[in-house]
């Protein structure tokens, strides 16, 4: 994937930038505790005011619950680009996360007729995860097409290691729907995830 501008920027002693989007679609029953590791996994981001070492452990703890939950896996997408410019990488991964925002999101509504005190939460069968990274060097393993199973785990892996080996440079982490009692139904899914490929 080495063109010849990348050759002479390397040449140049130019720091080399990627910017990476993987998006994880899992159905099933048991896709719903995921839902609890994204969700302290975010809270625990929030509390420590982004501080990149605590982004970086609740990702790794993202991408081990997704590996563990390979076989919920239904269909994947990735996106990316290179940059020899911080800036120009910010930027895109600024433009990244207003467009994962932007997707599908619902509010909680419960039903009002709860007057023995007992309510029950509908259980969502679809799980969208969005994971977005910018890193530091070349990782071949993020670097192309990550819809088969195999080339998606190593991708995951690579993302683990990018966190210990302390080249991540900006994490984010959008999942869709939100919390226990949202929904996302297949007609949701086509809708606002239309580059999901079938694993």
């Amino acid at each position: 994937m080495s063109s010849w501008r990348d050759r002479l920027n390397r040449m140049g002693g130019k720091t080399r930038f990627a910017v990476c989007r993987i998006f994880v679609h899992l159905a099933g029953n048991e896709v719903a505790p995921l839902l609890g590791v994204l969700n302290r996994a975010a809270r625990e981001a929030i509390d420590a005011e982004g501080e990149m070492q605590v982004l970086g452990e609740g990702l790794v703890e993202i991408c081990e619950a997704l590996l563990q939950s390979d076989l919920y896996w239904q269909s994947a997408a990735n996106e990316g680009d290179v940059f020899w410019d911080e800036a120009d990488a910010g930027d895109y991964v600024s433009e990244l996360f207003t467009d994962s925002a932007q997707r599908y999101g619902t509010a909680l509504e419960l039903e009002s007729d709860t007057a023995d005190g007992e309510f029950s939460l509908p259980v969502t069968q679809n799980l969208v995860v969005i994971l977005t990274v910018a890193y530091e060097g070349e990782v071949p393993a993020l670097e192309t097409d990550l819809a088969s199973i195999s080339a998606l785990k190593a991708g995951l892996k690579a993302i683990i290691n990018l966190h210990y080996d302390n080249k991540l440079r900006a994490i984010q982490v959008h999942f869709s729907p939100a919390r226990l009692g949202d929904m996302l139904t297949q007609e949701q899914l086509i809708l606002n995830f239309p580059e999901l490929i079938p694993l």
